[in-house]
């Protein structure tokens, strides 16, 4: 006996492991369709869907194919969309203002799929680095390039807006500007929106894995970084700051992005903050990487992708956005 109740070998942790049917029965953490969130690019012209190399199986698609892709989802058990918009070259200017057109492809995309699939949840991330001719996340400083926080978030305030008229349930910030949840909740509930939810991209690290999704939203910078306002990823404990400020300015859930590189910080903010859901984000880096390996022979891309989702829900997230969302979904369904 120790501290630890019986030792070997009357302690035998293997008798709960030796058979399929043990396992199952006792396993802590079981992945389901409904704790995905499936994330989607819409485009406003043409009516080809746009593979998208670094990204295998992910794929642009146009606005007329939203409604078949959340049919899709549904039909798979997945009961949640996260919209990206990809305006055309012609449509970027520097002050992103196709962000918050009434005829942009996401707000054209959130009508049609809440008038044909209203149970349906749509979410639509708010940011202007697609939008933006230059490539950034908001308004940028002619001469210096440093990019101006308070300007901006009469931007984002202009495209949560735009967002919750077409129908949108939540809208997702994602920019990183300091005080963009209060503006979005001030705006919202200005315009009778009380009701649209705000789930922050609280916690957004300056991460190296985030280059494939640059190449599918066109978003890249076209000088400099996102240093200056994305975390630092040597820094964890800003993170429990940064989820405080965002819950105080009125946000309903949050998020750590990236979430593989990220586990100890999802397990952080799940301790901090037990009463708030909690999503991390599978991104794309991340999908790639797995994606790239099975193809070449190197892993199993089913028992990987299981794997890596599992690990972030059994770190605390609620929700996992994920590339893999569909993929998993069906193999589940198997």
């Amino acid at each position: 006996m120790n501290a630890l109740g019986p030792v070997f070998p009357v302690a035998r942790p293997r008798r709960l492991r030796r058979s399929e049917a043990l396992r199952s029965m006792l396993r802590e953490t079981v992945l389901s369709p409904r704790d995905f969130v499936s994330p989607v690019f819409v485009t406003d012209g043409g009516a080809v869907e746009q593979p998208i190399a670094s990204m295998p199986g992910v794929s642009r698609i146009p606005v007329d194919h939203a409604v078949a892709e959340g049919e899709s989802l549904l039909e798979l058990g997945i009961a949640a969309i996260l919209m990206f918009g990809v305006p055309s070259k012609e449509k970027k200017d520097p002050g992103g203002r196709e962000s918050y057109a009434d005829g942009g492809a996401v707000q054209r995309a959130v009508r049609a799929l809440k008038a044909a699939l209203p149970e349906l949840v749509v979410i639509t991330d708010v940011c202007l680095c697609e939008y933006t001719s230059h490539g950034h996340c908001g308004l940028v400083e002619e001469g210096s390039g440093r990019i101006l926080n308070d300007p901006t978030l009469d931007i984002l305030r202009r495209v949560a807006v735009s967002h919750a008229e077409a129908g949108a349930d939540v809208v997702a910030p994602s920019g990183m500007m300091d005080g963009a949840v209060g503006a979005i909740r001030a705006a919202l509930d200005e315009v009778g929106a009380e009701e649209t939810a705000i789930l922050s991209y609280a916690v957004k690290y300056a991460s190296a894995f985030y280059g494939p999704f640059r190449e599918a939203a066109g978003g890249a910078p076209a000088f400099g970084d996102r240093r200056t306002h994305q975390i630092d990823p040597g820094n964890a404990r800003v993170a429990i700051r940064e989820t405080a400020l965002d819950l105080a300015e009125g946000a309903d859930m949050l998020m750590v992005k990236p979430a593989l590189a990220y586990l100890d910080v999802v397990s952080a903010v799940r301790r901090a903050h037990p009463e708030v859901p909690l999503f991390a984000y599978n991104v794309s880096g991340e999908y790639a990487m797995v994606k790239a390996a099975a193809a070449a022979g190197w892993l199993d891309e089913r028992a990987v992708a299981n794997e890596v989702l599992m690990s972030m829900k059994r770190a605390g997230a609620d929700s996992i956005i994920s590339y893999h969302a569909k993929d998993v979904a069906r193999w589940l369904s198997r």
